[in-house]
């Protein structure tokens, strides 16, 4: 039901065409290009009409110029998608959708794959856009974005639109109450560390991916007993192939993982199920496809990978009422909503569903305590609860490894960063590191020039 109206008319929308047809152009999250398309290529895919047969190739080349100039997005339009770096990607995905007449231009979390050098960038090209005349649709649960690049702001709540403010006369306490319903406390309060003895050793680690490409090029680093190391870095630039070799869901091709002074056999094949049982604990980056099965009651998620343990068991079998007051006890202190522990997972909100993977994980008493992209796709709410219990964990005698995205995220925890770059760690800060420091090392930019392999 509803209605959706463009400059005052009433409009259908019902395929993508329909959209771009009214004026609409979208950048989605994940970009929607060939990756082995040029530039030129990917900017005309669906709109070449009968252009192809006309000299259209030579006219689009002309537009497409003419667009970048305006605009100040210049890219090679004859280099092929996959070999540029996804800032540019993200701004053939701008020139695609005005190639095509865009008047309103919906970006969906762009900064997200970004530097924030590559942020600011993109920052400036959307101020020029709404200079043209253009309409900008932000949609990102990065407040400091939205103060910064903003007029108008929305909040929307369980699907609802709770509140509209002009951005210069409301603050981010403000919006993250309305975003979750309650005060949110945004900064994050921790004590000093106090690192004891090396409880995960990287050595040397070097890791392919099913292409044979290397991920990982010869990574060495430590996390000790009270701390807890983040790895910054854009996606893609390694961070999950490492994680996933130490966790023992990829084989890595040499290098050596120390856990607790014992080796995990990481170019062997380690067993997940072993190294739990070692006491490394694994809350993995995609929670849909290797944290949860979705089908599965809560309660049956809240002992996956641990339910051969005793208090489980009836005999051989499971036992269900022990499994479900253990999910409860879980539900209670991690304040999972709505509170039923034979609900199915996948009807359980994003933040909510990652508390049950953290409870399942965080309540082991692991040694070693690995978490990527913890706060990914949660609300404000859940981000706050989340914070709290990974420094608890960590003040609990606990090595942390931490992965994350978020720049913000790794410094409010770390107490060491790490910056990933094209596999390699680029550089390790403290974390009184700047941003501006931390991006230039997630640019492969060390001591003035880019000196990390590629």
């Amino acid at each position: 039901s509803g209605s959706i109206q463009v400059n005052g008319a009433p409009v259908s929308i019902h395929t993508p065409n329909d959209a771009i047809a009214t004026g609409i152009g979208m950048v989605h999250q994940h970009f929607m290009l060939v990756q082995n398309f040029t530039v030129l290529e990917n900017v005309m895919l669906g709109a070449e009409g009968a252009q192809l047969l006309t000299g259209g190739i030579a006219k689009a080349r002309v537009e497409l110029k003419k667009l970048e100039d305006e605009y100040d997005m210049e890219v090679d339009p004859d280099a092929v998608i996959e070999e540029l770096p996804v800032g540019l990607q993200q701004r053939v995905e701008i020139l695609k959708a005005l190639y095509r007449g865009a008047e309103i231009l919906i970006l969906d979390e762009p900064t997200g794959v970004l530097t924030p050098a590559e942020a600011d960038h993109l920052f400036e090209i959307l101020r020029q856009l709404k200079a043209q005349g253009k309409t900008v649709v932000l949609i990102t649960h990065k407040l400091r974005e939205i103060m910064a690049i903003t007029d108008n702001v929305s909040v929307m709540r369980q699907g609802t639109m709770v509140a509209t403010r002009k951005t210069s006369e409301t603050n981010v306490e403000e919006l993250a109450e309305l975003m979750v319903g309650r005060h949110v406390l945004l900064r994050v309060e921790k004590g000093a560390a106090h690192p004891g003895d090396v409880k995960l050793a990287v050595e040397n680690l070097t890791v392919r991916d099913k292409r044979g490409v290397t991920m990982v090029n010869d990574v060495s680093f430590e996390v000790r007993a009270g701390e807890i190391v983040g790895i910054a870095g854009v996606a893609g630039n390694g961070q999950s192939e490492l994680i996933e070799a130490i966790a023992g869901m990829r084989s890595a091709v040499s290098g050596r993982v120390l856990l607790d002074g014992q080796p995990i056999h990481v170019t062997g094949g380690a067993d997940p199920a072993e190294l739990r049982l070692r006491g490394l604990a694994h809350v993995p980056e995609d929670r849909h496809y290797t944290g949860l099965v979705l089908p599965f009651e809560e309660a049956e998620n809240t002992i996956l990978g641990y339910h051969g343990q005793a208090k489980y068991l009836k005999g051989p079998l499971l036992d269900i009422d022990a499994i479900r007051a253990d999910a409860k006890e879980k539900i209670e202190k991690y304040d999972i909503r709505p509170p039923n522990c034979r609900l199915k997972s996948a009807n359980f909100s994003g933040g909510n569903q990652q508390k049950i993977v953290l409870a399942r994980e965080m309540e082991q008493d692991p040694t070693v305590l690995i978490v990527a992209q913890p706060t990914r796709g949660v609300d404000v709410g859940a981000i706050e609860f989340i914070h709290k219990r990974i420094i608890e964990m960590r003040d609990a005698g606990k090595a942390v490894l931490l992965v994350s995205v978020e720049l913000d995220e790794i410094r409010s925890l770390s107490d060491r960063i790490l910056v990933m770059f094209a596999g390699n760690i680029a550089g390790e800060r403290g974390p009184e590191a700047t941003e501006g420091e931390l991006g230039l090392l997630m640019a492969g930019v060390i001591n003035g020039s880019k000196e990390a392999a590629e």
